[in-house]
């Protein structure tokens, strides 16, 4: 049933102001009301399955999105993406670290941790406003800065968690650990993960086709070379101790500029989408199961009203802030900042700290970021649909094709509109 609905409700839900994540929790909450389904699937029963099944879900969901970007890197064309990163998420950070030791109380090490878990994009739930399959023109500017920023942010948020750590462990051991932390967390980490993605990708995008024509990758037509990459370029980050998010989506960005225009790009992303749309739906099931079991039994009021400001205060004043003076139309920089979703990544996060910390809060922890993703989830996927349906007939799209013809100044309009020309045969002989 999971299966057939993976294949489904996108094309059903495609005009509905719902969503898939909406959907996939109410299915949950209904299988594990059932007197017959006696598990219990709370983060704080099962706390290793939840977060390598995060793990998981993440690493596919990082690979996707590397691999449907048009968009070959350039620093000035990335222009949005870098003021998400260095001013929205940094911020964001602050605000909730703020929110987390303040309002709700919590000791500064763990509202440090919260911070860090809720400040990145969620590359996993983010799915219906990001950019569309490779080649398909489906990447104007607010998909395109979602996109990016949702595969960075992730690995660059783990720095602030490994400071969250450091200072916990400072405190029961106190030693010099600033520079440490700085070499190792920030410094290695962050240039190792590029390197090794860089490296994977490139020769992934080698062997898929640069080889002779009768054994490279591309030849076999399957998808699953994705998957094989994704967990290369994992392995071997967590293998040299860097941070392997970054890696996957760094990698996905080497491999799909190998051959750019390529179309087994749209077979691996295609393979890739199912295999996250599956594992999503899966954890969503046991994340309205673990809300029907007493999931935000421990959330207090003032938890409540920080979760209200995480999602309508802080992420839109941030957004905005790095998006000022960006030359796009301000309706562009409200849908940027609006729709920074909380998702998958943050119960990744939360599960690392917890997990390494144990702290006596960690039901609370566990209350509150649920809360956070589950604000998230309805209030973007109620008004995902029209937003966007009215943002792409604003910039002369047509929302209700399956692929949205491309803006008329993209390479695919423009490819679209020259005649084909068909070669000229020499008649002489060619040496």
């Amino acid at each position: 049933m999971l299966i057939a609905l993976v294949a489904w409700l996108p094309l059903a839900l495609r005009r509905v102001p719902l969503s898939l994540p909406i959907v996939c929790i109410a299915l949950g909450a209904l299988l594990f009301s059932l007197p017959q389904v006696a598990v219990k699937p709370l983060p704080g029963i099962q706390p290793v399955i939840t977060e390598r099944l995060t793990e998981f879900v993440v690493i596919i969901a990082l690979m996707g999105a590397g691999l449907k970007l048009d968009r070959a890197f350039d620093w000035r064309r990335w222009h949005i993406t870098w003021r998400l990163l260095g001013i929205t998420m940094p911020l964001g950070i602050v605000a909730i670290t703020a929110i987390g030791g303040w309002l709700m109380g919590l000791p500064w090490v763990l509202a440090l941790l919260v911070g860090a878990a809720l400040a990145p994009t969620d590359p996993v739930l983010a799915a219906d406003v990001q950019v569309g399959p490779p080649k398909t023109g489906e990447e104007d500017e607010v998909r395109f800065g979602l996109t990016s920023e949702a595969g960075l942010n992730d690995g660059l948020a783990f720095p602030f968690v490994h400071l969250a750590l450091a200072l916990a462990l400072h405190a029961s051991a106190p030693e010099p650990w600033l520079a440490a932390w700085f070499a190792h967390s920030v410094i290695w980490e962050i240039a190792a993960a590029i390197v090794a993605g860089w490296a994977i990708g490139r020769g992934f995008g080698w062997l898929t086709f640069h080889v002779p024509a009768k054994s490279r990758l591309a030849q076999t037509g399957d998808g699953l070379i994705a998957i094989a990459a994704t967990l290369i370029a994992y392995g071997l980050a967590e293998i040299i101790d860097c941070y392997g998010f970054l890696a996957v989506f760094v990698a996905a960005l080497s491999l799909r500029q190998s051959h750019r225009h390529h179309d087994f790009h749209r077979q691996m992303h295609d393979f890739t989408d199912q295999i996250e749309r599956m594992v999503m739906m899966g954890l969503l099931l046991l994340f309205g199961g673990a809300l029907v079991d007493g999931l935000l039994a421990p959330l207090q009021w003032v938890d409540a009203v920080a979760a209200l400001l995480v999602i309508f205060v802080v992420r839109p004043l941030t957004g905005m802030a790095a998006l000022m003076g960006a030359p796009i139309e301000r309706r562009e920089k409200r849908t940027l900042a609006f729709f920074g979703i909380r998702g998958v990544g943050s119960f990744y996060y939360i599960a690392y700290g917890v997990n390494r910390l144990e702290p006596a809060e960690a039901d609370r922890l566990w209350a509150f970021t649920g809360f956070v993703v589950l604000l998230s989830i309805l209030i973007h996927g109620l008004t995902v649909t029209p937003i966007m349906r009215s943002l792409d007939r604003r910039q002369g799209r047509d929302p209700d094709r399956t692929g949205r013809a491309a803006p008329a100044s993209s390479p695919a309009a423009v490819a679209a509109a020259e005649p084909v020309k068909k070669p000229v045969r020499s008649r002489e002989r060619s040496h």
